[in-house]
């Protein structure tokens, strides 16, 4: 059986799919929200890497509006995205 994975280990992932966001926000060209989330996302980051940071980058990422940000649906493990047949 495999460990869950610990906060610090998913703030990286969770990170950039924040940062995916914000460049997909200004992509359309919502420059003022992509500043406010990068910049809440950054001061979460740069603190301690615990369940907090981990729950609150979380909750960034649903609030920015984010459709599919490869949040997990259940336990503490990240659901991992399946390549689109674009």
């Amino acid at each position: 059986m495999m460990e869950p994975k610990s906060a610090s280990e998913e703030l990286p992932a969770l990170y950039r799919a924040v940062l995916d966001r914000v460049a997909e926000l200004e992509a359309a060209k919502e420059r003022d929200l992509a500043n406010r989330v990068r910049s809440e996302a950054t001061q979460i980051y740069s603190r301690a890497w615990d369940d907090r940071a981990r729950r609150e980058l979380l909750a960034l990422l649903r609030r920015s509006g984010s459709s599919d940000p490869g949040l997990p649906v259940t336990g503490r493990g990240l659901r991992r995205r399946t390549p689109s047949a674009a």
